[in-house]
Formats: C-alpha cells, sequence, structure tokens
C-alpha cells in the first residue's frame, strides 16, 4: 500500500470509539484503578503498554524541549504547604462551578450541565430538521454516556434559539458562576437525567487538602500544579545558571486536582502527569533568538474576538504574522507555541484535528498577559491539551512579597542610567523600644514597600505628619511619625538594573495528549473492520518489534535467541510471539499494540541468516540480512527515515500473511 492507499483505508472505516476503548482496557493499556473494589471515579491505572507509550512520549518531551532548550530540570515535592497556594492565589480562586440537586444530593459541574444539554438539545433539533443521519438516542455515543441526558428529543428549535445556542457553546469557557446561573434559569436547564431544579452555582476548589506532621496542625495541599516548585527554587536556578537570563526550568510529575464530576476516560482525572515550562525572560524584551525556526510554520488559531463574537470559525495563519499583528503576544510565546506544535505532530497528533485557541478576556487568569491552549478534536469534543500563558512576573512578585525575599534578575548596564524613586530610611534605634520582639517584623515590612506604596506614604507623611500601617501578625494599626522613618525622592546613578522577570509558562497534560494520540492513531482495516490498528509513530510505540518464528520447531530457536539478544543490545524494545496461532493473528493481535515492526523468522533463515521485516500500517514486508533488517529499524524509529529509503536496499517480500 501506498501512503495515499494507507490514508484512504484509515478513513474507510467510521471510527467506533467503543472498541477504541476496548482494546486499551483489554490489552491493558489502562484500567480504573482499584477495579476489585469498585473503582474510584478519576483514578486509572496504567498496563505496561500504557506506561512504555507515556514513558516514551515524556522521553521525546525532554529531548524536544529540556535537552534543545538547555532547560534545568527539577523534580519538587508534591506535598505543598497551605501558606505557598494561599499566596498563589490557588486557595481562594482555584475552583470550578458546581451545582447541586437538592432532592437526590448528586453534584454537577455547572458549565458541563450547560453544554451538555444545549448540545443535546441542538442535536435534537438537526434531527427534527432530518440533517441527523441516525437517532440520536441510537447512536453508540448516547449508550457511552449512560443517559448523560435524559433524553434527546426530535423538536425543532427556532432558528434564533439555535443562534443563541450555538453562540452560548463558543463562550462556554468564559462564563462566570453567576452567567451559567443565569443560562440555567433561563434555558430552564436542570439535572440531566431527572430535569429537576437545580441549586444556583457554586465555586468549589478542586485541591486534595492535607495535613503534613502527627499533629495536624501544618494544613497542606496536593500540588494542583508543577509550578510553584519551580518558582520557590528561582534564586537557586538563577544562580546555577550564572545568573544568565532567559533561561528555563522544567519539571514533570504528579498533579491532583479533585474534579467534581470526573469524565471522559484519561481526559479528566483526580491525578495526572503533567510535564511544565517556566521560561524566564527580560519584560522588556521578549523576543527569541530561535524564532527564525518557527515563525514560517502555519498554524490554526481561534482568537478571543472571534470566540466573544459567538463564532468557532478559526483562521489559518503564519506564527510569524500572528505576532507582528499581536494576535500572539509576543515572540517568545509564539515561539513556544511553534515548538508545542512541532512536538505534539512528532508523537502522532493528527495536525488536522489540532488548533490553538486564545482565552478569552473574562477567561484569562488575572495575571496573564495572553493565553492559548493547544487543543485537540477527540470523540469528546475539542479538549484542552496544552497551555501556554505569559504569567506576567505575578508568581516571583507574589512569592517576594510574602517572603520578604528578592527574586529578581541584575543585569549591568552598558551605560549606566541616571534613576529617580521613593527611599525609606529607618531610624532602627527607636524601633526596639517601640516595638520590642515585633521590631524586625516592622522593619521588614517597611524595606519591602513597592514604590507605589512609599509614593503614598511620603505624601500621607508629609500631609499629617504620621502614616499608619497593617502589618500582618502584629494586632492594631503600626502608626508612625517622621522621627522613625523618612520617605523621600531621591535621583541616583545606576551600574546595575534589577527586574523580576516574566514568565512564558508551557503546560502540558501528559494524560490527556495521550489519549487524544490513541484517537488519531486508531483505525480498522477496511477488510476485516474487526481488526484494529494503532499507528503509533515507532519513536513512541511501547514496544518496536514483534520477533515471530514461523513455528515452535527446535530449528527457529537459535536464531531466534540471536535476534532477541541483537534487538536487546541495541536496546530496541521488542517481544516474542511463539504461539501456535497462525502469523496474520499473531501480527493482528500486535497491531493492537501499535507495535510498528515484525520481524519474522523461518526455515530459510537458519540456512541463509535473513529475516523478513514487515510494516504495520502498509503491511509491505522485505527481507534481508539480521544486521541489515536492524539497522532499517534503527533508522525508521530513531532517526526519522522514511520507509522507502530505509528499506531501499532490501529485497521485497510477497508472503501469504493470514488475514
Amino acid at each position: 500500500m501506498s501512503v495515499e492507499e494507507i490514508q484512504k483505508a484509515k478513513q474507510a472505516v467510521e471510527f467506533n470509539r467503543e472498541q477504541l476503548e476496548g482494546i486499551l482496557r483489554g490489552r491493558f493499556f489502562y484500567a480504573p484503578a482499584f477495579d476489585l473494589y469498585g473503582g474510584v471515579s478519576g483514578l486509572y491505572d496504567y498496563g505496561p503498554p500504557g506506561c512504555a507509550f507515556q514513558a516514551n512520549v515524556v522521553d521525546v518531551w525532554r529531548k524536544h524541549f529540556v535537552l534543545e532548550e538547555s532547560m534545568l530540570e527539577v523534580d519538587c515535592t508534591m506535598l505543598t504547604p497551605y501558606e505557598v497556594l494561599k499566596t498563589s492565589g490557588h486557595v481562594d480562586k482555584f475552583s470550578d462551578w458546581m451545582c447541586k440537586d437538592p432532592k437526590t444530593g448528586e453534584i454537577f459541574r455547572a458549565d458541563h450541565i450547560v453544554e451538555e444539554v444545549i448540545e443535546a438539545r441542538l442535536k435534537g433539533d438537526k434531527e427534527a430538521r432530518g440533517i441527523a443521519a441516525h437517532p440520536v438516542e441510537e447512536s453508540a455515543d448516547k449508550k457511552k454516556r449512560k443517559k448523560k441526558v435524559k433524553e434527546i428529543k426530535a423538536i425543532k428549535l427556532d432558528d434564533e434559539i439555535v443562534k443563541e445556542y450555538e453562540v452560548i457553546l463558543a463562550k462556554i469557557d468564559g462564563f462566570s458562576g453567576a452567567e451559567l446561573g443565569e443560562l440555567m434559569v433561563k434555558y430552564d436547564i436542570g439535572n440531566p437525567v431527572t430535569g429537576d431544579k437545580l441549586e444556583p452555582p457554586k465555586a468549589f476548589n478542586l485541591m486534595f487538602e492535607t495535613a503534613i506532621g502527627p499533629s495536624g496542625q501544618l494544613k497542606g495541599y496536593l500540588r494542583p500544579e508543577t509550578a510553584q516548585g519551580q518558582f520557590l527554587n528561582f534564586n537557586k536556578l538563577l544562580e546555577f545558571n550564572n545568573g544568565k537570563t532567559p533561561f528555563a526550568s522544567a519539571s514533570i510529575g504528579k498533579s491532583f486536582r479533585n474534579e467534581i464530576s470526573p469524565r471522559a476516560g484519561l481526559l479528566r482525572v483526580r491525578e495526572f502527569l503533567m510535564a511544565e515550562i517556566e521560561h524566564f525572560v527580560d519584560p522588556l524584551d521578549k523576543s527569541h533568538p530561535k524564532f527564525h525556526e518557527v515563525k514560517d510554520i502555519t498554524l490554526t488559531f481561534l482568537p478571543r474576538g472571534v470566540q466573544e463574537s459567538g463564532s468557532t470559525v478559526p483562521i489559518t495563519e503564519t506564527i510569524e504574522k500572528a505576532v507582528a499583528t499581536k494576535m500572539i503576544d509576543n515572540e517568545t510565546l509564539g515561539y513556544f507555541i511553534g515548538r508545542i506544535y512541532l512536538f505534539l505532530t512528532k508523537i502522532g497528533v493528527d495536525p488536522k484535528r489540532l488548533r490553538f485557541r486564545q482565552h478569552m478576556g473574562n477567561e484569562m487568569a488575572h495575571y496573564a498577559t495572553d493565553c492559548w491552549d493547544a487543543e485537540l478534536q477527540t470523540s469528546y469534543g475539542w479538549i484542552e491539551c496544552v497551555g501556554c500563558a505569559d504569567r506576567s512576573a505575578f508568581d516571583l512578585t507574589v512569592h517576594s512579597q510574602k517572603t520578604k525575599e528578592k527574586m529578581v534578575v541584575r543585569k549591568k548596564l552598558e551605560t549606566p542610567i541616571e534613576v529617580t524613586k521613593f527611599e525609606i530610611d529607618l531610624t532602627k534605634k527607636l524601633f526596639g523600644p517601640k516595638f520590642r520582639k515585633d521590631a524586625p517584623k516592622v522593619e521588614s515590612f517597611l524595606l519591602n514597600l513597592s514604590q507605589e506604596d512609599l509614593k503614598t506614604k511620603a505624601k500621607e507623611l508629609a500631609d499629617s505628619g504620621k502614616v499608619t500601617f497593617t502589618i500582618e501578625g502584629i494586632e492594631g494599626d503600626v502608626e508612625l511619625d517622621d522621627k522613625f522613618i523618612k520617605i523621600e525622592e531621591k535621583t541616583k546613578v545606576e551600574h546595575v538594573r534589577e527586574y523580576v522577570p516574566n514568565v512564558i509558562e508551557p503546560s502540558f497534560g501528559i494524560g490527556r495528549i495521550i489519549y487524544a494520540i490513541f484517537e488519531h492513531s486508531f483505525w480498522n482495516r477496511p477488510e476485516d473492520v474487526a481488526r484494529g490498528v494503532l499507528s503509533f509513530p515507532p519513536l513512541v510505540a511501547p514496544s518496536k518489534v514483534l520477533l515471530v518464528p514461523l513455528s515452535n520447531n527446535k530449528e527457529l530457536q537459535p536464531i531466534t535467541k540471536q535476534v532477541s539478544d541483537i534487538l536487546r543490545k541495541s536496546e530496541i524494545p521488542f517481544k516474542v510471539d511463539d504461539s501456535g496461532v497462525s502469523i496474520g493473528k499473531r501480527y493482528s493481535r500486535n497491531d493492537e499494540l501499535g507495535t510498528p515492526f515484525g520481524v519474522t523468522i523461518d526455515f530459510d533463515s537458519v540456512t541463509d541468516g535473513s529475516v523478513t521485516l514487515r510494516e504495520r500500517d502498509s503491511t509491505k514486508q522485505v527481507r534481508g540480512s539480521v544486521e541489515a533488517v536492524i539497522k532499517a529499524i534503527k533508522d525508521v524509529t530513531y532517526q526519522g527515515v522514511a520507509w522507502d529509503e530505509a528499506t531501499k536496499d532490501l529485497t521485497p517480500f510477497v508472503s501469504q500473511e493470514a488475514k
């Protein structure tokens, strides 16, 4: 089969999610955790092929980002004290909106309920208009969702309502809790099974709370992201990097979110693997020296303005133009969006089912200047798999203010500059008698006031002769007059510029990416739709080679062992299938595992040392020496050489492979 024929074959049979998930669970890519005890929603275990696939994806991620960009990798603890996440804003703001059914006590996530009910009504409208080819309630997807909505009635909606519903779906990620509540009332959206009214949406914090230590007094959480550990180690990382910027740190590890209503298998879980990058950059210079490497890549974008107009029709643009028109805020952000695209397509994401969606104004974190999500299209819809945000200087600033520890870059200036700013002078000998044990706390607070605060307090001191502060840990207001402090605006010549770097953060949900690749890679042989194939790129396939002795004859065992030893020493993952079933069935079983190559050992192998090499998707076979075949496997898998090029010196082979 040619490349074109393979593409046609992959599209010949309609995608069947139930069949794919049956293969993934049946071949133990993953399974519900604690299955013997009934399982726990949102928790999954990875089996041997799932573990190997995840490890390969992570290995490619490290090489593509950490190695390529000379990033500094850290591995931080998953337990995080309350104070850290209070400072970062997670305690107060890391929430989703939930609704409770007062009759049953059942909990729903508000945006999901609105989305699901409206989607169901739109499907019913299409069926009533004769657009739906099959009754929606009979579809496999409907059965899989297990009555997610009570029923989908074939009711024709007013054209105006249809437009309103489509606008709501386009903006679904940007609604506040109050707005979701208003939509539920306006469109009579309740319990999707019973139709009963739900309570108004309430914020539910997604972090798992815990206690650190035997006393239980040190409150903490399982981390919801890996980022905070990287920010808190900024000074150590900067020193390790010899004070040079820009630079990036990276971290791969588990994070935890107490999802309100886990669903869609690996796409919405409570424990998941994240890979995050924090790229620290000068806020006055967000250019990137390697931007030229990605600027000509053409991507599919769904910018903020398009969504806010109620549309989901994307635009196609080069990264260079997207940055030049300020659709993407800066070069460094654009560079990482390009690198994200290259990574995802390298590991098996279908570029036709990949888009970059910009966060809307009311959706974006208050501290971010721009944020884009790499979304992958699956049978569950468009799923956010990678976020790429310009987090400005928020995290380093708030942690610095809280800990009174500077987190800054000091850059020597080629030309000294005059800087005018407010400075505070303390008469420290008066602080001890007045504040006693609290004196260091008061001094630290005053010395860490921002320029804005100093300007305000300077005016207050000049106008009234005194200033008043509220300092955490000290009861009542702290009042000081000009005997204790002086605040003046001074002009100095500075030879060093001191600044808090901004952060560009690409954040990868590895589990979501993996599941999307499962869907993007799955297809059925048109000649036998029961035969499923996972067309993983060889680079990330769990196992690279299936070693197939033609029979259990003892004559074949020595060369089977010889080839096994060579593969093992070459560090090529493989498995041997010497079961008694036909070769065709053995290959078919491993097509389901995504194994890209098969090596057949027959009686000619005993006499001339040759073996047959089979390619998974096309089922093409070639023959040659063991050394030549293994070289071809390595070239295709690890060097990215095309099959035809890698096997040009091998002999085409026609087999009677059993179907």
